[in-house]
C-alpha cells in the first residue's frame, strides 16, 4: 500500500485537478488549469496569418507557438518580470518550447490553414508542476479555439488528431510519487516530467537525478506511474470538453434561433 504524503495523498494519487472555462473571454479559447495549489491561465488566440519565415521557405499550412510566464506574485518571493531584465530566463525559454512541441505533436498544421495558433500560459500561483499544468490546460484552450474556427467555417476539419497532457513523477526518500507539489519537488532525488497523448504515445520524457542516480527498474516504475496519472488526466480533459463544447453548441443554436 502507498504511504500518505504531507498533503494526505497516496503516492500514486494526483492532486485535485480542475479546469475552469473562459477566464480570458477575449481569447478564442481559455482555461484556468488547477493542479492543487498550482494555477495557470492557458489561452489560445488565432491569428489569420503565418510567420514570414514560412512564406520565405515555402512551408505550407499553419503554425502553433507558445509563450509561458510566471506572474510576479505567483511565488512566495516576488519574481521579476522578464521584461524588467531585458531577456527571457533559460527556464522560461525551455518551458515555452516544451509547450509548443507538445501541442505540435498532436496537430496537423496543414489542416490549420493559413493561421497561427498562439498559446499563452500565465502562472497565477506556483506550487510545483507549472509546466505540466500548462501543457494539459493548453490543449483544452487550443481545442476550444479550433472549434470556433470550425464553427466559423474558416477550416473544414479538426486538425487535432489526439489530446495531450503532462504530469510529473519523482523519487523522494525511496518512494515513487505522482504529481509532485513544490515541497516534494524541491527535495526530490529524481524528477521527471512526462508528456503523453490520449492514445498513450509518449511525446517527451524529461528526467534527471538531482545529485542522485536511478536504476532501470526505478525508471520503468516511474514511467508506469506517470502513465497511470496521464490516463486519468486524459479522462478529465475529455469530460471537460464534452461538457464545454456541448454548452457552446447550445449557445450558438440559441443565438441562431
Amino acid at each position: 500500500m502507498s504511504s500518505l504524503r504531507f498533503d494526505g495523498r497516496r503516492n500514486n494519487q494526483l492532486r485535485p485537478i480542475a479546469f475552469d472555462a473562459n477566464p480570458a473571454p477575449y481569447a478564442a479559447g481559455s482555461v484556468l488549469a488547477r493542479f492543487g495549489n498550482t494555477q495557470v491561465i492557458c489561452a489560445a488566440t488565432i491569428e489569420p496569418k503565418v510567420p514570414s519565415w514560412m512564406r520565405q521557405q515555402g512551408v505550407t499550412g499553419g503554425w502553433l507557438t507558445a509563450e509561458y510566464s510566471m506572474l510576479p506574485y505567483s511565488t512566495l518571493e516576488r519574481k521579476a518580470r522578464d521584461i524588467s531584465r531585458g531577456k527571457l530566463d533559460g527556464r522560461t525559454v525551455e518551458i515555452q518550447r516544451l509547450i509548443g512541441r507538445s501541442l505540435r505533436a498532436v496537430i496537423d498544421l496543414q489542416k490549420l490553414g493559413d493561421n497561427t495558433l498562439w498559446i499563452d500560459c500565465d502562472v497565477l500561483q506556483a506550487d510545483g508542476g507549472t509546466r505540466t499544468a500548462s501543457i494539459t490546460g493548453a490543449y483544452l484552450a487550443a481545442r476550444i479555439a479550433i472549434q470556433k474556427l470550425i464553427d466559423g467555417k474558416r477550416i473544414s476539419e479538426n486538425p487535432l488528431g489526439d489530446s495531450v497532457a503532462a504530469i510529473s513523477v519523482g523519487l523522494l526518500g525511496g518512494s515513487e510519487l505522482l504529481d509532485l507539489a513544490y515541497l516534494e519537488d524541491k527535495d526530490a532525488d529524481v524528477d521527471f516530467n512526462v508528456v503523453m497523448t490520449g492514445r498513450g504515445q509518449f511525446v517527451e520524457v524529461q528526467g534527471t537525478g538531482e545529485e542522485s542516480t536511478f536504476s532501470h527498474e526505478q525508471l520503468q516504475r516511474l514511467l508506469a506511474l506517470a502513465e497511470e496519472g496521464l490516463k486519468e488526466l486524459a479522462g478529465l480533459q475529455t469530460a471537460f470538453l464534452t461538457k464545454h463544447l456541448l454548452n457552446c453548441q447550445a449557445m450558438i443554436k440559441e443565438k441562431a434561433g
